[in-house]
């Protein structure tokens, strides 16, 4: 009597199962990127612009295995926009730059939390910039999420609350961490303007070598020697930073954007911990009022963005003949 023929998973099932691995790379990407910071923030005393370095020339080395192994790093080097590649290095140095000196001043998860103005900061730009046709109900999502990002930008800001104002070193860290957030905007634009002509690894390598060369600018404005205890915690991050790179990358590979994204908030959670067990980071009333706010108001940008890609790509069909 022959065995019952095996049957094949369904394409439903599938699906499911690619997406189930895309969420699990990206939380792993999510965690490691975490771990980096708590890296970089507990090397006390190294500047920004070093810190940028180190995250950046070390995290090289795990992007090049990965790349070898795939049999992609001699493909990895073609490019046919290299100074497309030197700006988006530009505004993203800008924006580690501007996000590690907040995490310098800033509690791991009040950082971690201004962080995510960026997919807000997104939509006005891409109306603006792009002439995207943005309609009332992403609209009203950013308003929204900005109001929250005031709410936990306001008690570092205010001058009713009897402190040193906008003189601190939170403020100043806050006005950073949300400067950062801005550039990582305009980074995704000149991303999306990549993607068009170059492969995902090749903006990925190319990101980590003009970061490494870009920070080295900032040399003159006061480098610091590390003590052996500091290297070792920057040269930890750098390599963080490339394998989370490599699980992000990888996670958009097996779902999509829309389906991924949400769980970058699970950051938030992540940072709470650490910050409050290595760092004796409390949170504020204001920054959990504010950060639930903005996580709300960017899901549902994401899914807003996710529903207009499903009834464009049904009106490309419609017209298809």
């Amino acid at each position: 009597m022959s065995a019952p023929a095996v049957q094949p998973a369904s394409p439903a099932i599938g699906r499911q199962q690619r997406a189930l691995h895309g969420i699990g790379l990206k939380v792993a990407s999510v965690c490691i990127f975490v771990m980096m910071s708590s890296l970089l923030k507990a090397a006390e005393g190294i500047p920004a612009g070093q810190l940028v370095f180190y995250r950046s020339f070390f995290a090289i080395f795990p992007i090049v295995v990965y790349l070898a192994w795939r049999g992609q790093l001699v493909v990895g080097f073609k490019t046919a926009n290299p100074g497309g590649h030197v700006l988006r290095g530009l505004i993203g140095v800008s924006s580690m730059g501007l996000g590690f000196y907040g995490l310098t001043k800033l509690p791991l998860p009040e950082s971690i939390a201004l962080s995510y103005a960026t997919p807000l900061l997104l939509v006005m730009l891409s109306a603006i910039l792009l002439k995207e046709r943005v309609q009332l109900y992403r609209w009203s999502a950013v308003i929204i999420g900005l109001v929250g990002v005031l709410i936990m930008l306001w008690p570092r800001l205010t001058v009713f609350s009897g402190g040193a104002g906008m003189e601190s070193a939170e403020a100043i860290g806050a006005i950073a961490a949300l400067a950062a957030a801005g550039c990582a905007a305009f980074a995704m634009l000149q991303v999306r303007k990549l993607v068009q002509t170059e492969r995902t690894e090749t903006i990925v390598l190319y990101f980590s070598l003009s970061a490494s060369v870009l920070a080295l600018l900032s040399l003159p404005f006061g480098w610091v020697w590390p003590t052996p205890e500091q290297t070792v915690l920057l040269v930890l991050a750098g390599f963080a930073g490339g394998i989370a790179q490599i699980f992000l990358t990888a996670s958009y590979r097996h779902a999509d954007m829309s389906v991924i994204a949400p769980f970058e908030y699970t950051s938030l959670l992540l940072g709470l911990i650490v910050g409050y067990f290595a760092f004796g980071d409390v949170p504020t009333p204001a920054m959990i009022i504010g950060a639930a706010i903005v996580i709300g108001s960017g899901i549902f940008v994401i899914l807003r963005e996710h529903r207009l890609g499903l009834d464009r790509a049904k009106a490309r069909q419609a017209n298809t003949p």
